[in-house]
């Protein structure tokens, strides 16, 4: 759900089918954030272009500690849990998920990851206040300049899809909600779960 009138699942035609169809095909269903993007199918395109382009730049773990970073540092609860689940999924037990977003420096994270999500939340969270030794600091930590800029390439990325979503009231899936419930009380960091049902295409 959203504070905008959307177009219907059920009533989508064209792009916004299209675009409807490709999210449930990844989903099981069609998430709240892809019917809000049926206002301007032609930005979730150009989003997806640039999150592509981002992300093949970076180890996929690796960008998913960024953007849960990002996240989180940005209190959006949709973004926290979608990041969060993949990371599940695919590279941490629950806990130890659950343990990363809550204090990533205590959760067994080599020190270029802590560093990495630290570096990430500064730039979701108050991107002026990054310095000079702020950089040097990930240098210490051996990433490159080009790997510098990839991870901030992510967290800044992060702040315009994060902000968008919260700003038009989008709420997190109901899908989240069968995550365990301490991982989930973990990644819920702003607007809860939403109440509806997650809708699918006829």
């Amino acid at each position: 759900m959203a504070y905008l009138e959307t177009v219907p699942v059920a009533q989508a035609q064209g792009d916004v089918r299209e675009q409807y169809a490709r999210a449930q095909a990844n989903a099981g269903y069609v998430p709240n954030y892809t019917q809000l993007f049926s206002l301007r199918p032609e930005v979730n395109a150009a989003w997806g272009t640039l999150l592509g382009t981002i992300r093949g730049t970076l180890d996929p773990r690796r960008y998913e500690l960024v953007t849960l970073a990002a996240a989180r540092a940005l209190r959006s609860s949709y973004c926290s849990l979608a990041h969060g689940k993949v990371l599940r999924d695919a590279h941490y037990a629950p806990s130890e998920v659950q343990a990363i977003a809550t204090a990533p420096d205590s959760a067994g994270l080599a020190p270029v990851d802590v560093a990495i999500m630290a570096f990430a939340a500064q730039v979701a969270r108050d991107a002026p206040s990054v310095t000079a030794a702020d950089v040097q600091g990930l240098r210490d930590h051996g990433l490159s300049d080009t790997e510098i800029f990839d991870v901030a390439a992510a967290a800044s990325a992060r702040c315009f899809f994060s902000t968008l979503l919260d700003a038009l009231g989008a709420e997190p899936d109901a899908a989240y909600g069968a995550l365990e419930p301490g991982l989930r009380e973990a990644l819920t960091v702003g607007r809860p779960i939403t109440q509806h049902q997650d809708v699918r295409l006829p």
